[in-house]
């Protein structure tokens, strides 16, 4: 991993030595500069991860060099800081993109965690912008533009079924998947008195969960055998993905909370955020019954399908730590019928266009 490059800009020159000091001696690489003239010839000239600004200086201003960054280099991250406690500059800071905005004087420790924190939110940006790309270039070979799909709501099935088979066109079987659990999540929601706009975006969070795996190389989502370790943690960062994907669209707003939890469970040893119990959303909760009912239930490349009897035995068993004890319960009272139903339905619909079934039927 490469050094991170930090300008320090400010017109003081006891300032902008010692900051660039503290910044040194936690082995960041620093330049340093008296105005906003010098910095963005020391950017034109040479990358930089981070600017850190002061606020309140002779000619061009800290607000003023934070557009002018923000328009030449938008890949850099700005921190501002300011002797004055000025609560309305710190916000139109922060509107204006500014990572962070720090008073003077702070501590060696103030400034190093400020921008350590940056340089984490850098990383992330930088992060998403590469799932995105990836998505769209997914959704243009489905004729979809990104943008117009994920700005404008309210979200049509149409949408919904074009973003999910952009992810099926990497990883086979994730649309009859989706379908089928979105139903099921649909069915014991409603069995649990859910109301009916929470049940859709239930729904929604649900045909959604896996959309994060656009993040993952194929190297480890197509991986015939085991994951190691170390491709585990890259496979486990596709709800957050996920989640960065949905949450930027109003109307995906409370499914993205499902896809970026879908993955907790009732005890807490979940991932990404160890939430336990009711910490974690109800949708969420909802949706770990089903997924895991459907994945018992149907052919896999590591096992194959297992009878109704089997799996609901499986999710009893695992009542109060990996699911949540109540859920279990409305789970148990459905007719297995409803279920076999709903699998034949949504597996004749996949498969109507894409060959002999993939899925085995529920024994």
């Amino acid at each position: 991993m490469s050094i991170p490059r930090i300008l320090v800009l400010d017109d003081e020159p006891q300032v902008r030595e010692c900051v660039c000091r503290q910044l040194n001696e936690r082995d960041y690489e620093t330049a340093g500069a008296a105005n906003s003239h010098e910095a963005l010839a020391l950017l034109d000239n040479a990358p930089f991860d981070l600017v850190v600004c002061d606020l309140r200086m002779p000619g061009t201003s800290g607000i003023e060099f934070l557009r002018a960054a923000n328009a030449l280099y938008p890949l850099t991250g700005v921190i501002l800081m300011s002797g004055t406690n000025d609560l309305k500059l710190a916000v139109e800071a922060m509107r204006l993109g500014a990572l962070d905005y720090i008073s003077k004087p702070f501590t060696a420790d103030q400034i190093a965690e400020t921008v350590g924190a940056a340089l984490s939110r850098l990383r992330e940006r930088a992060e998403r912008s590469r799932h995105f790309q990836r998505l769209e270039n997914l959704l243009l070979e489905h004729g979809t533009d990104l943008g117009s799909t994920l700005s404008s709501p309210p979200q049509s099935e149409g949408t919904l079924n074009t973003l999910v088979a952009a992810l099926d066109a990497r990883e086979h079987e994730t649309e009859a998947h989706s379908r089928r659990v979105g139903e099921y999540a649909m069915v014991l929601a409603a069995s649990m008195d859910v109301p009916a706009r929470m049940r859709e975006d239930i729904r929604k969070g649900a045909l959604l969960h896996d959309i994060g795996k656009i993040g993952i190389s194929d190297s480890i989502l197509l991986k015939p055998g085991k994951l190691t370790p170390d491709e585990w943690v890259e496979m486990r960062k596709h709800p957050e993905i996920g989640y960065w994907i949905l949450i930027g669209s109003v109307d995906l707003r409370a499914a993205s909370e499902i896809v970026i939890t879908h993955h907790e469970r009732w005890d807490g040893t979940g991932y990404p955020n160890r939430l336990k119990g009711s910490d974690i959303p109800l949708g969420a909760r909802i949706f770990s019954v089903v997924d895991t009912f459907d994945a018992l239930t149907s052919n896999r490349p590591y096992h194959t399908s297992e009878s109704y009897e089997s799996a609901r035995a499986e999710i009893e068993m695992n009542s109060g730590t990996q699911f949540d004890p109540l859920v279990v319960e409305h789970f148990l009272r459905v007719p297995p019928g409803i279920w076999q139903d709903i699998r034949s339905r949504t597996l004749a619909e996949c498969c109507r266009s894409a060959g002999p079934p993939r899925y085995a039927a529920i024994a």
